[in-house]
């Protein structure tokens, strides 16, 4: 299996802390560094080429947009995930039109990372694989290329991503219809999944549009994220 190498650029020494602690926790990610300026980024992604790269917005120094700008506009081959605390629309406007892998809010649950990451890796291995490409492989490297359907066309199981299914998909669906708010292990008790399937069908509805996903802190101070129907909102 290939091993990804991994950067973060994060300017809080303790969530930078928490989230080389995550990494350390993924397999065959290596951690090539840690950089808390803009500055110091740039040198250490000129210096170590780093395959993935956790990206923050905002720093002392300045805007983590402008340094993904700049890894476009130079033709890196660096990707990035933005992991960030931002919430306002033209952020996220900004950060996908800057060819973002994924965008995290924070604060950073392992379980979001690790589908990320897994899903990163998934999207190299596919690469890699092609010698020459045809739509189909087209729209399989371009997660976000139907973003524009309804939530009837994504629930097509020929639209489907693999590991994906259409009648598991519609029982998640009918769980999060009874107006409260879910955690994965609850979703896959009441539907007799593990927590694990529970969550990768969960994140994938809240990337369609059609769940909406908020972290909470339980009695111990554990980060957990809880999904709920768009419906609600």
């Amino acid at each position: 299996m290939t091993t990804i190498r991994l950067l973060i650029i994060e300017d809080d020494r303790k969530i930078a802390e928490i989230q080389r602690r995550f990494v350390d926790r993924l397999d065959n990610v290596e951690l090539c560094g840690i950089a808390h300026t803009l500055a110091d980024a740039r040198d250490l992604i000129d210096v170590l080429s780093p395959d993935l790269i956790l990206l923050d917005v905002y720093f002392p120094d300045g805007n983590g947009l402008d340094l993904l700008r700049e890894l476009r506009a130079s033709d890196s081959a660096s990707d990035v995930i933005l992991i960030t605390a931002a919430k306002e629309v033209d952020t996220l406007r900004s950060a996908l039109r800057g060819g973002v892998f994924d965008y995290i809010l924070k604060p950073l649950v392992f379980e979001r990372l690790e589908e990320a990451v897994n899903r990163y890796r998934e999207h190299l291995n596919r690469l890699s694989g092609l010698d020459q490409i045809a739509q189909k492989e087209v729209d399989a490297l371009l997660p976000r290329s139907g973003q524009d359907e309804s939530p009837a066309e994504a629930a097509d199981t020929d639209r489907l991503p693999k590991g994906i299914d259409g009648i598991t998909l519609d029982k998640i669906r009918e769980v999060l219809t009874t107006g409260k708010e879910w955690s994965a292990e609850e979703v896959g008790a009441a539907m007799g999944a593990s927590r694990t399937t529970a969550r990768r069908y969960l994140e994938f509805l809240v990337g369609r549009g059609e769940a909406a996903a908020e972290v909470s802190y339980g009695n111990v101070g554990r980060p957990e994220r809880r999904y709920c129907s768009v419906s609600r909102k």
